[in-house]
């Protein structure tokens, strides 16, 4: 009723937001109670992976993204987090479904996504456009160049997800998460540290509710003694269920994938793979 009676209000769209949210928090507070056979339950009936349509990729992480998870990529400028994307993207919107793509660089690069869709897709010159044509329609991607419309963009994801019948999103992906968040971090902002954590649980709420696999790129900076470490801190670190790390080998044109942290896979496993 408060959503519908805005609607007569001159620029009501802050406050329809502002609705929206309290509603989030007021649900949040509702949350059923689930004991373990329901989790287990839900995780073999409801989670899936979805391949990424490299092999070795999918083997090292037991069948590929997990639905429910937010799996984040890090690694250094360059070392390929943003084709990786494209990889991931390309193969779930060819043969499973929806894809949200949300891009903080203005990096997203349809000719790219073409050209790995033409690759892994093997058919017939004659096939190729539809196939073509049906991922790239599968594929929504959104323009994010700060935290507030990364924030507008996931609440109107949720909404429809919860009111559009047929409306389905296998994969969300952030490229890249550090960009948007970094810049409101630093000293004692607390507002910034709040809004981090809010964008981190609204993605977890999304990948778990809706059963979606969520990817998100991180940058790395510099750590004690000059290693290299992923950005956004340690309250970050707690948010993703899945940290893997990649490099790239340009010579040969060989990215190298190593897991940092899985729920239940060991950390120091790592995999070669190649993208076309």
């Amino acid at each position: 009723m408060l959503v519908a009676s805005t609607e007569q209000l001159a620029n009501s769209d802050r406050l329809k937001q502002g609705i929206n949210q309290i509603l989030s928090i007021i649900e949040t507070y509702h949350q059923p109670w689930m004991n373990g056979l329901v989790l287990l339950e839900d995780r073999e009936q409801n989670k899936h992976c979805l391949s990424t349509g490299c092999e070795s990729f999918d083997m090292l992480l037991q069948g590929g993204l997990h639905e429910g998870h937010v799996t984040e990529l890090v690694g250094p400028s360059s070392s390929g987090k943003t084709q990786v994307c494209f990889q991931f993207a390309s193969n779930v919107a060819m043969k499973l479904g929806g894809v949200v793509f949300l891009d903080s660089g203005n990096s997203f690069s349809p000719t790219r996504m073409q050209q790995i869709v033409t690759h892994i897709s093997g058919s017939a010159e004659n096939k190729i456009n539809g196939i073509l044509q049906q991922a790239m329609r599968n594929i929504e991607c959104h323009a994010v160049f700060d935290v507030y419309a990364l924030l507008n963009v996931l609440h109107q994801q949720k909404l429809k997800l919860k009111s559009q019948t047929g409306y389905q999103v296998r994969l969300i992906i952030v490229d890249s998460i550090s960009s948007l968040i970094a810049p409101i971090l630093g000293g004692s902002n607390a507002h910034g540290h709040a809004l981090m954590v809010s964008v981190g649980y609204l993605l977890k709420e999304l990948a778990d509710r809706h059963n979606i696999a969520v990817v998100v790129t991180n940058h790395m900076v510099g750590g004690e003694g000059g290693t290299l470490k992923p950005a956004l801190g340690e309250s970050w670190k707690n948010i993703p269920h899945v940290r893997l790390q990649l490099s790239q080998d340009h010579a040969r044109n060989v990215y190298a994938v190593q897991i940092l942290r899985h729920p239940y896979m060991a950390s120091g496993r790592n995999a070669n793979f190649m993208i076309p």
